[in-house]
Formats: C-alpha cells, sequence, structure tokens
C-alpha cells in the first residue's frame, strides 16, 4: 500500500534540541524540516523522524529492544555513510561489522548513539531483497 511519496514516521526523545539538530542535520546529513519549541522534525533517509523534548532519556545506550535506522538497498550508500562517520567522528555502538557472514542474510552493520542515546542502525545486505 505504501507507494515511493509515502514516509514512514518515528518518534523518539532528545534531551536537547540543538543537539538533535547538530547531530541529525550537521552529523549524518538529514534534512531539518521545523522546528517548535518541543520538537523537531527532519527528513531522515525518505522517512520522518521527530526528536521530541523529554526528560525521559536513557541513562545509557542500548542495542536491544528499541533502535531504528535504515537498510541500504546500495554499497555505495553504506559506504557512503560509513566515511561520514569517521570524518564527522560520531559516536559508533558498535561496528562497523559483518553480521551473518556465509549466510544468505550477510549484511555489513554499524550502530551509532545520538546525544539522547538513541541507537541507530545502518545496514546494507549483500541481497538487497533480504533487507525486508
Amino acid at each position: 500500500m505504501r507507494d515511493m511519496h509515502d514516509a514512514c514516521h518515528i518518534a523518539i526523545p532528545a534531551r536537547d534540541l540543538d543537539e538533535a539538530v547538530d547531530y541529525y542535520v550537521f552529523g549524518i546529513g538529514a534534512k531539518m524540516a521545523r522546528r517548535y519549541d518541543d520538537r523537531v522534525t527532519f527528513d531522515f533517509f525518505g522517512d520522518q523522524l521527530v526528536c521530541h523534548l523529554s526528560e525521559d532519556i536513557p541513562d545509557e545506550a542500548v542495542m536491544y529492544p528499541r533502535h531504528f535506522g535504515v537498510s541500504f538497498a546500495r554499497a555505495e550508500d553504506f559506504d557512503r555513510l560509513l566515511r561520514l562517520v569517521e570524518h564527522r567522528k560520531l559516536k559508533v555502538l558498535a561496528g562497523p561489522a559483518l553480521r551473518f557472514e556465509g549466510t544468505a542474510e550477510q549484511h555489513r552493520t554499524i550502530a551509532l548513539v545520538d546525544p539522547s542515546n538513541n541507537v541507530l542502525e545502518f545496514k546494507n545486505y549483500d541481497d538487497p531483497r533480504l533487507q525486508f
């Protein structure tokens, strides 16, 4: 039912909206769409990410059970993100790594941490049909 003009909506807590803008716009390259006193909305690789000002921030970054990100269909897009992470010295929780090596589900992955301890995972499957 979703077509290419639809966007998935993701909402996460943020302790400081200026930090969120710095990280998402100037860190990983998202585009700011709107900003209000209590939230900021980004175009996050074609989907809608909203950082809501909150005091309920995790004490530490933990991958499971909650994280979000992008499964890139093209290896060059994943490689471009890796270069950006290295160049901008973004905080890495895990990786880059190769998971499920030697299986049909083999993929590269990296987990990042934003300033509010939200975990972002980016992937690239050898077979892009397996990203779902």
